[in-house]
């Protein structure tokens, strides 16, 4: 990292000029309209950037360069941030480098300057984190606490990835993929977490993990830096995620989404599914929330699927430990509308439902074709999917990839992406 003089402060500090390479990026793009809103002046560059992203650049009033170039630093910015697509030889980097121009991650911006004066509440986990940040976002948000957020998704509710509030709470979602060429240890790291949200744990980013318990080892840096008077709140169900926090020693309370012949009582909040009542219309899931084995009352979400009950759970554990009273979370959980590119209703043709969702990992895959297969049992599902993430690009999980599909009436596999990145002896056979 290149170091200057230049100090990049909270609020009200005076005015710095920031390029940021790669803008279009979900993370990118979300910490440019935090640090536009916070008063400094920021540009950035991409390839074509597009929806939703660029609308939210362009309503940030952010001037954008398409292409890479020495030339789009002509500008006069103090600080570059390098998005973790960027090489060391990247041209803007030798351009900024060149120039001495601060070098800066948007983890460690993010870490130095926005969170130094807040309580972050980082969402953590292998699945479920854009959508539980969401949802703690708008609990929080209903509770009058007007907290700040930074989601890698568009959250429907709050209709931008990031936003700076008056109250002392930020939520992050936090990404254990590393952070740049010249930082290599987890996102999350840099965040200062005071509470944690721990969603599941399994073997992900199979280009910077070797094996599983390099994973656990980056989390246990996560659980570290928790501090005796912070919480993690952790899934019970996960059997990898309990154990990790059980080993910490972390201050945790738990929560989980009950099997049916499952008794209450075995963690800090818990919700079992139950049928909907009076022959209600099944796209909405009802579900019992009890509390330290106490019966709260029946909540109910369109949201589909158990795990995303079990986000809900997460988020509402969050509520109750910074002080929200039940009946502003029952107001809160049903109108509750997701994040795009989460399941998202693109739209219906002579009677054909098209959605979209972002799952990469055959588990999330699995769980979101499960879902949706129950929620329209006697349809023809079909499922078109793209390998796209380095993950799922790879061979690893071919076998946990070849039984994800397993709900849907037919399955059409793309090419993979960019394959020339991927060794040929790594790369996931598609059949193609």
């Amino acid at each position: 990292m290149v170091r200057g003089a230049v100090a990049v402060g909270c609020e009200g500090a005076e005015p710095v000029k920031i390029h940021f390479i790669a803008i279009g990026g979900t993370g990118m793009g979300a910490l440019a309209c935090l640090m536009q809103a916070a008063g400094h002046e920021v540009r950035g560059s991409d390839g074509p950037i597009y929806p939703p992203m660029s609308s939210q650049l362009e309503r940030a009033g952010i001037e954008t360069f398409e292409g890479f170039a020495a030339e789009n630093l002509a500008w006069g910015p103090e600080v570059v941030v390098v998005g973790n697509v960027c090489s060391k030889d990247h041209v803007e980097v030798l351009a900024a480098r060149e120039a001495g121009l601060r070098l800066e991650s948007f983890p460690s911006l993010l870490e130095e300057t926005l969170l130094a004066d807040r309580t972050p509440i980082v969402v953590s986990g292998t699945h479920g984190k854009t959508t539980t940040t969401s949802m703690v976002a708008w609990m929080l948000l209903q509770g009058g606490l007007a907290p700040s957020w930074f989601v890698g998704g568009v959250p429907r509710n709050l209709g931008q990835a990031s936003h700076l509030g008056d109250g002392e709470h930020f939520v992050i979602e936090g990404d254990e993929y590393d952070t740049a060429f010249f930082d290599k240890k987890s996102k999350f790291l840099h965040y200062r977490p005071q509470i944690v949200i721990l969603t599941s744990l399994e073997f992900d980013h199979a280009d910077i993990f070797a094996d599983m318990e390099e994973i656990r080892a980056a989390f246990r840096g996560l659980m570290a830096l928790v501090p005796e008077d912070g919480v993690v709140v952790v899934n019970a169900a996960d059997e990898e995620a309990d154990a990790l926090v059980r080993d910490s020693g972390r201050p945790a309370y738990r929560y989980q989404l009950l099997d049916d012949d499952q008794i209450p009582g075995g963690a800090d909040l818990e919700a079992k599914m139950v049928p909907a009542p009076g022959g209600r219309s099944p796209s909405i899931a009802h579900f019992e929330v009890y509390e330290r084995g106490v019966r709260v009352e029946t909540f109910q979400t369109s949201t589909l699927g158990a795990y995303n009950i079990s986000n809900l759970l997460a988020s509402m554990a969050v509520a109750r430990h910074v002080g929200i009273p039940w009946e502003t979370v029952r107001a809160a959980v049903p109108r509750f509308r997701g994040v795009k590119r989460r399941q998202e209703l693109l739209g219906i043709a002579q009677g054909v439902r098209v959605l979209e969702d972002f799952a990469h990992h055959p588990t999330a895959v699995s769980m979101t074709v499960e879902a949706i297969r129950r929620r329209y049992p006697d349809k023809s599902l079909r499922v078109a999917f793209e390998p796209r993430s380095a993950t799922s690009r790879r061979k690893v999980l071919f076998a946990d990839f070849a039984r994800a599909f397993d709900a849907a009436s037919a399955v059409y596999l793309g090419p993979l992406h960019a394959p020339e990145k991927i060794p040929e002896s790594d790369r996931l056979d598609t059949g193609a």
